[in-house]
Parts: C-alpha cells; structure tokens; sequence
C-alpha cells in the first residue's frame, strides 16, 4: 500500500444509504421534474428522483448515466431497482390501454417523479421510506443479512 493511500474501512454503502443521500441531495439543492436536473451549469442543480440517485452514486452530476464506471453503474441500477419495488408496493401507477389491458407491471420512477400533481416532499418521503423499507428487509439488528 502506497503511503497516501487510505486503508479500506470495510463498511458497504448499502441501496438505503444512498437512497437516503439522494433524499439529502434534494432537500438541501431542489427537486425538479421533466429531466435528470433542471438546466444551467451547477455542479449542484435541483434534480429529479432519479437523477438525485445518480448523483448520490456517483458523487456528482452526470449527464448520461451509461458514463458511469461499472461499479457506480451497478450502484445505481441496484438502488433504483430499490427504488420502483418499493414504488410498486406503496405507490402503484398502472398503465391500462383503452381494450383495459395493463400496459406496465413496474411502476416508472421517471413517470412517477412527473406526474403533475407530485411534489418535492412526496418525493423525498418515498426515498426515505423506500430506503426504510430496504434495511427492514434487509438488516438485523443493523447488520447487513
């Protein structure tokens, strides 16, 4: 090991704790609909559920999250999963055509996120208690199962 390089602490960051950062993310920058981030050059815009997520995994903004290295890719996709199956439990939004046929079985983050009559707290709720509903499925005790 190199002199500047720090030893692995050995903690994994787990689908709840960054659910639970992108929450942080959009409570302390904004919350946005339509796109990833709203428009401009910050390094810190109002982002949408999805795009908080992202840069909760990657640790800044990115444009299009296939720019993202394997592991960050993974990251995101795992936490975003996390993310629809507590959507799709709690907070359901169907697709149905006009013959009544079910469009969609997974509810679309991005959809979800848009629907106008959504707000930034309903949002980030979701996030926390999405990332509640991970770590009741997933720890014991406040370890990892």
């Amino acid at each position: 090991m190199k002199a500047t390089q720090l030893p692995s602490t050995g903690v994994q960051v787990t689908p709840a704790d960054l659910l639970r950062c992108a929450a942080l993310y959009l409570r302390r920058h904004g919350w946005h609909q339509g796109t990833y981030y709203a428009t401009g050059d910050t390094l810190t815009p109002p982002a949408c559920a999805a795009g908080a997520i992202g840069i909760a995994c990657a640790g800044h903004r990115v444009e299009h999250f296939s720019q993202l290295d394997p592991d960050t890719l993974a990251g995101y996709l795992t936490t975003l999963a996390v993310f629809v199956d507590y959507l799709d439990t709690f907070a359901p939004v169907f697709h149905i055509d006009e013959d009544g046929y079910l469009l969609d079985e997974h509810t679309s983050p991005y959809s979800w996120n848009d629907d106008p009559t959504r707000t930034a707290e309903q949002v980030i709720t979701a996030l926390l208690a999405a990332a509640d509903e991970w770590d009741r499925l997933h720890t014991d005790g406040g370890e990892n199962r």
